[in-house]
């Protein structure tokens, strides 16, 4: 047997590989010989089948399994003992005159080859990496919501801002009649407010749906109708009021501080806040960690030159998935996937080189950190070592949560690793600042 590389440029190569007939003959002499002991065939006994017959029935069959193996097997030892970096799997060439009747065969196999590249982690323009802070509008908002849903409702009279007011609409041509809770502050014109303000139970409201409410997904929510027809719907509906309600904030003492965190001790406003701008910092980190890893990412992809053997790629992708794709397909298939093909070479050179890894410890330290966490919220503050680590080892057992919880370990590992070794400038913003200059 004889095997040989052959480089057609930096980034494609054949695979040669020469199978005689001394390789594989003594392994299908051998089975053929099993077959023979086991065979049942009428007019034969047992264990007495002439080899001729058997060879006749069964030594094309066993030849090219056997022929198959000993290429596929020979192949894959090949490309890991002279440590071949490829992309995808090798491609077995179209030989229009093979002949299984020969003794000799001769196979070949198209690789894509892993371009070579350097990684510039100090770009001249420094990436921004966000701090974002809790600042005291944002604590005020989140005083305020938890006031509002630790407090009571008392009954009204008349209809006043920011009353709750319970109703039904409804247009019988337009088969509408949905039971609703509005503001004065739902909606969108003032006199539509006029219209509402003062009424009392019982009362019944006639509306122009014409730009009642501020876009059609209120429309549609107040209305119940479908979003499509609240874009357009120009009737009038009238609102029957059943209740109205004023909703009295809670007072900012003990007992709401122990319903909003039962297994804390925070005995005033400020503790509260403290308590508010600690939890919120600890979210807004993981967003600003995402969204330096997305930036990151990014600049490497953008800057980072390197060709893909895109025409072993097309190849490789038309015949990898369940159904053969078209060249067509393939195509737009590769060009789609190109960012994607690039940052998992760019990522794993980061890997390999920087020596990033993730083992069974991060796993399991990231598995008890998560439901600790999900504990805590649940009140279950008490649950004993050998417990949690009886739940983790079960949790261990779910591969495909394994599997995600370890990508989940590498992103934070690789943020850390972009921390300390990426060019970036930190900008200090409050989260409404954060979300403007992000998602504008």
């Amino acid at each position: 047997m004889d095997i040989k590389l052959q480089n057609t440029d930096d980034l494609n190569a054949v695979i040669t590989i020469d199978i005689n007939k001394d390789d594989y003959q003594p392994k299908v002499d051998k089975i053929l010989k099993d077959y023979r002991k086991t065979a049942n065939i009428p007019g034969f006994r047992k264990g007495h089948v002439p080899l001729g017959l058997i060879k006749k029935q069964f030594g094309k069959s066993v030849m090219v399994d056997e022929v198959n193996k000993l290429l596929q097997e020979t192949l894959n030892n090949y490309i890991n003992e002279e440590k071949l970096d490829i992309l995808g799997q090798p491609l077995p060439k179209p030989q229009e005159e093979f002949d299984w009747d020969s003794e000799n065969y001769q196979f070949e196999f198209e690789l894509g080859l892993t371009p070579s590249f350097e990684i510039d982690l100090n770009p001249e323009n420094a990436i921004t990496h966000y701090h974002i802070e809790a600042d005291e509008e944002f604590l005020d908002d989140q005083v305020k919501t938890v006031q509002k849903q630790f407090g009571k409702l008392v009954t009204q009279t008349e209809v006043k801002d920011d009353y709750r007011v319970v109703g039904v609409f409804e247009n019988e041509e337009e088969e509408i009649s949905n039971d609703a809770v509005i503001t004065l502050n739902d909606l969108n014109e003032q006199k539509d407010k006029d219209l509402l303000s003062d009424s009392k139970i019982g009362d019944s409201v006639v509306f122009g749906t014409k730009n009642l409410f501020k876009d059609s997904t209120e429309t549609s929510r107040h209305l119940g109708i479908d979003e499509e027809k609240a874009k357009d719907i120009d009737v009038e509906v009238t609102f029957t009021i059943s209740e109205i309600n004023e909703e009295v904030p809670a007072e900012l003492d003990e007992d709401l501080f122990k319903k909003v965190y039962p297994n804390e001790e925070i005995a005033s406003e400020e503790e509260l806040r403290n308590k508010f701008k600690e939890e919120a910092e600890r979210h807004f980190e993981s967003q600003s960690d995402q969204q330096l890893l997305n930036d990151v990412t990014e600049f490497l992809i953008e800057h980072t030159n390197f060709d893909l053997p895109g025409e072993f790629l097309q190849k490789w992708i038309r015949v990898s998935g369940e159904k053969e794709l078209s060249e067509e397909e393939a195509k737009e298939q590769f060009e789609k996937s190109q960012k994607g093909f690039k940052f998992q070479l760019i990522e794993q050179k980061l890997i390999v080189d920087n020596n990033i890894q993730v083992n069974l410890d991060d796993v399991k330290a990231e598995f008890t950190e998560r439901f600790k966490m999900q504990m805590t919220q649940f009140g279950g503050n008490d649950i004993t070592d050998d417990l949690l680590d009886g739940i983790v080892e079960n949790m261990l057992n779910n591969q495909e949560e394994v599997k995600k919880v370890s990508d989940q370990v590498l992103s934070k590992k690789l943020i850390e690793f972009y921390k300390n070794n990426v060019n970036l400038e930190v900008k200090k913003l409050n989260y409404k600042q954060f979300i403007d200059e992000v998602y504008k």
